[in-house]
């Protein structure tokens, strides 16, 4: 026997989909959705899993030892993204150092700014100090050898 399910006009379902939506905000808590799961989410659904598990019929060892594989991978994966990161900004700031009593040529927008690196700045995002002011190190599109200053 088939059972009937009633339809929703276009009112009600635009009803029910704020209704949803307004449910699915308040439950995500400002939080802004992400493409990829994290290390946190894994262990979420590893211990969902393992809590609705059938106690007569337990996961397989190999699916846990699998699974466990799989977030060891995860672990070493992130620590290696974090050391990429660190050793990027490292990178950066050797090279603006490098640059430092250099010549530079430096592009803000649409002009184009020329002289002696004075000061740099360390961290994540390095600077320089040329003509009296800061500019990041991505701004800088020229470094000049000492050798040309001097023909210039």
């Amino acid at each position: 026997m088939e059972v009937s399910r009633p339809m929703l006009n276009s009112e009600e379902q635009v009803k029910l989909n704020q209704i949803v939506h307004d449910f699915n905000a308040s439950i995500n808590e400002g939080r802004q959705p992400q493409q990829s799961l994290g290390r946190d989410d894994f262990l979420k659904i590893l211990i969902t899993q393992l809590s609705y598990q059938d106690p007569t019929s337990p996961m397989e060892d190999k699916q846990f030892i699998a699974q466990m594989a799989q977030f060891s991978t995860l672990e070493q994966m992130t620590a290696m993204a974090s050391d990429f990161s660190r050793l990027t900004s490292m990178l950066m700031g050797n090279e603006a150092s490098s640059a430092l009593g250099k010549s530079v040529e430096i592009m803000e927008g649409e002009r184009s700014v020329q002289g002696i690196v004075q000061a740099v700045t360390r961290g994540d995002t390095p600077q320089v100090l040329v003509n009296g002011a800061f500019f990041g190190w991505d701004q800088v599109t020229k470094v000049f050898a000492q050798q040309e200053d001097r023909d210039n």
